[in-house]
């Protein structure tokens, strides 16, 4: 290996990590900025929502009616329903799990094979020191006890404002909401993104998050906590290569 392949080499993880490193570096001695508001479908990573719809219905007209074709109520609602609308994401995650396993397996087996006549062959055999009424003897014993124990406690309670991105063809509502909170030298950033129907959003314009279909829910954060909580790249690194 030559000088230029072994420099590229040690070269190599920094190149990896030199965008973390380098937004990392250059926040030193000031907390970390926070992104400027901004649309979310403007976002790199943002695609449309597709979702498997029904097929459209056609609404005839009623002459001399008050009620408008495909209306679901008579005086007009004033929730979130339009793009650009803003909704509140309430996230009130308490989950608990505790799955507890015991397994206990045992056997213990033996054979024992003989030929005591075979076509009068057994009365040739009788210069080599043998008994051909036990050719083959065999036993085996296995034990076996595993047992796991797994507790999990997490909770997660927020309240966070979005706006609606779509409107899908049968009525449901793309909604995507993100916040930043900066305190100190950390930055906390909360993501909430999903599907909702109108008539789940409430009078005061908020809906549960378990109401939400395809609900993606983000909580965290970078700034100096955060760092010290992390292990290096570098240690990341040789915790996916090493085999051992």
């Amino acid at each position: 290996m030559n000088r230029a392949s072994l420099l590229a080499l040690l070269l190599l993880p920094s190149l990896l990590g030199g965008c973390g490193m380098m937004r990392r570096l250059s926040e030193i001695g000031s907390p970390p900025e926070m992104t400027a508001s901004s649309d979310p479908t403007k976002a790199p990573n943002y695609h449309p929502l597709t979702m498997p719809m029904p097929l459209r219905a056609a609404v005839s007209p009623t002459p001399a009616s008050l009620w408008s074709p495909g209306s679901h109520a008579f005086f007009p609602d004033q929730r979130a329903s339009q793009v650009g609308d803003i909704v509140t994401v309430v996230v009130s995650v308490t989950d608990a799990a505790d799955l507890t396993n015991e397994t206990t397996a045992a056997r213990k087996s033996s054979e024992t094979m003989g030929v005591p006549h075979l076509f009068g062959l057994e009365t040739q055999m009788r210069a080599v020191p043998m008994d051909p009424s036990s050719l083959v003897s065999t036993n085996s014993t296995n034990n076996n006890a595993g047992s796991g124990d797994m507790r999990r406690h997490e909770t997660v309670t927020l309240r966070l404002a979005g706006v609606i991105t779509q409107v899908l063809p049968n009525g449901n509502l793309v909604v995507a909401a993100r916040q930043e909170m900066r305190v100190n030298s950390e930055l906390r950033e909360l993501l909430v993104t999903g599907v909702v129907r109108p008539q789940d959003i409430a009078s005061d314009n908020t809906v549960p998050h378990d109401r939400m279909a395809e609900a993606r829910i983000a909580y965290g954060g970078r700034g100096q906590l955060t760092d010290l909580q992390t292990a290096p790249w570098g240690q990341q690194a040789l915790d996916i290569l090493l085999p051992f």
